[in-house]
């Protein structure tokens, strides 16, 4: 019996051809340089402006056209998708499509330069040694727009960006400048009303009335007791002095010589600085005391204390100093240019941090003759009342100097950018064109500043985010002194070379990259 094994019929090879397989090669390659076309169309579209108009055909599913997105510091940065700027690092903001792009489209593109280097150009799209994508620089942005101070030139802003960013205008007024210059001052102890208690005799401490550093005391208060065998001996004298004086008058009518005795004796009591009601006390009593209380010359606070119980004092010692603090000292500091203004009793007013919302009132009491090399400020010292005690010396305090105010222009501080060399402000010109201009500033109260020269009453001032319009300025300044093009420019550097020791090639502009991610 013979089985036969059926075998399933093979494909005939004749099916695909080569003329099926170049058939297939022929149409990948179709393809291929359709979507090469297609993307250089794009790049080309991206490279010529930096908002291009959208397809017509790139809409969303209810048929509305999509959002572009836009770096606020490089406006040649868009795309179609949220992102971060490659340049700044910025997050890019939503651009509503078709509003501005049909203009920006027709702008022209000059040259490309460095995003690092301003002074690298390229008349075509390349990277720089760091492998960051040249931007390109159009004709207005290479012109710089009028400006009147060198280095800098007027930029345009759009109101979108000047929000972001947080620009704030002020308005150049005319009104009171000057009359106020403040300065920063210590408090002080008043020289003049320091007081030190010194004993005149020998003597031994037996008791203490005033016992710390600190402590207030009225004219009149005991301060300490001491015993002293000298001043012991000069009481006995005075009483001597007096027996004999009313023993001389009695018996021969020699009282006037007995009264030289006493006087003498009396005289010796009130060198050594016993009292005169003591003096009068010995004198109606006829007894001596053995202790001796010393009393407070003026009112005031303790500042000093150099005495215990049981020491022996000898003669000059000074047991304590007292310091009358009903009236300070405030010694500030006055620089060079502004002592024009300060002269004595000029009055002046005083802030602390202590008392917020409360001000005291002094006057200029004295003004230093000599000027201190090394700050370049002259010491003005300054009398303030200080009858509550609340001014406690080594304070630090805010003061104002009160002068004579005059009619000018002024802008707020915050308005100037001052270099050193010179002061610029930027003026808004309107329609979001910001204009460098320098000024001539006078006085100052820290708050507002005179305008000598350089503006107009009413014109309008960049008080916030000036930093960052002086850093675009600057950077268009830059731009314009590079030249109207690349011919003009410096030479772009050489690609550099790869690892094979051949030049790269030069890559896609900054807009054909980002074209290429919104076909994604």
């Amino acid at each position: 019996m013979t089985s036969e094994t059926s075998t399933p019929p093979q494909p005939s090879g004749r099916r695909f051809g080569v003329g099926a397989v170049l058939l297939v090669a022929v149409a990948t390659a179709a393809v291929s340089v359709g979507a090469t076309l297609l993307l250089r169309h794009a790049g080309s579209g991206a490279a010529s402006g930096a908002t291009a108009p959208v397809a017509k055909d790139a809409k969303d599913a209810k048929g509305e056209q999509k959002p572009q997105y836009q770096c606020p510091m490089h406006p040649t940065i868009v795309q179609d998708h949220p992102g971060d700027c490659p340049i700044c690092g910025m997050k890019l903001v939503e651009v509503k499509a078709g509003g501005t792009g049909g203009a920006k489209a027709e702008r022209k593109i000059l040259f490309y330069r460095s995003p690092m280097d301003p002074k690298q150009t390229s008349p075509t799209p390349r990277k720089d040694e760091m492998g960051m994508d040249y931007v390109p620089v159009y004709s207005d942005e290479a012109g710089g727009g009028e400006a009147s101070v060198e280095g800098l030139a007027t930029v345009n802003i759009d109101p979108a960006r000047q929000q972001l960013i947080g620009l704030k205008t002020a308005s150049v007024t005319r009104g009171p400048v000057g009359g106020a210059w403040r300065t920063v001052g210590r408090v002080a102890i008043d020289e003049t009303r320091v007081k030190n208690v010194n004993i005149k005799i020998p003597a031994y401490v037996e008791r203490i009335y005033v016992d710390f550093v600190g402590k207030p005391v009225r004219r009149g208060e005991p301060l300490f007791s001491v015993y002293s065998p000298e001043l012991l001996a000069a009481q006995d004298e005075l009483l001597l002095a007096l027996r004999t004086q009313k023993t001389l008058g009695e018996a021969k009518g020699l009282g006037d010589d007995g009264q030289a005795l006493v006087t003498a004796a009396r005289r010796r009591l009130q060198l050594w600085d016993v009292p005169e009601a003591e003096i009068r006390r010995l004198e109606r009593t006829g007894e001596p005391v053995k202790r001796l209380t010393f009393y407070s010359p003026i009112s005031g606070v303790v500042t000093k204390k150099n005495v215990v119980e049981g020491a022996k004092l000898d003669a000059g010692a000074i047991p304590y100093e007292l310091v009358d603090l009903s009236e300070v000292w405030v010694l500030a500091d006055v620089y060079e240019s502004e002592l024009r203004h300060v002269r004595l009793g000029m009055p002046a007013t005083l802030a602390l941090d202590a008392f917020p919302g409360r001000t005291f009132t002094g006057r200029v009491s004295f003004v230093d003759p000599l000027l201190d090399p090394k700050t370049r400020t002259v010491k003005v010292r300054l009398a303030f009342p200080n009858r509550t005690g609340e001014l406690r010396p080594e304070m630090f305090a805010e003061v104002v100097l009160q002068g004579a105010t005059r009619q000018g222009l002024r802008v707020p501080a915050d308005a100037v950018i001052d270099s050193g060399t010179q002061a610029v402000v930027f003026v808004s010109l309107g329609d979001g064109k910001f204009q460098p201009r320098e000024v001539k500033l006078g006085d100052s109260n820290g708050q507002d500043v005179e305008v000598v020269s350089g503006l107009r009453d009413g014109e309008q001032v960049v008080t916030r985010a000036n930093f960052l319009i002086d850093s675009e300025s600057r950077l268009r300044a830059s731009l314009a002194a590079i030249g109207a093009g690349p011919g003009s420019g410096p030479a772009p550097r050489p690609a550099p070379a790869d690892s094979k020791g051949g030049a790269q090639s030069p890559a896609p502009a900054q807009g054909a990259e980002h074209a290429g991610h919104g076909g994604r």
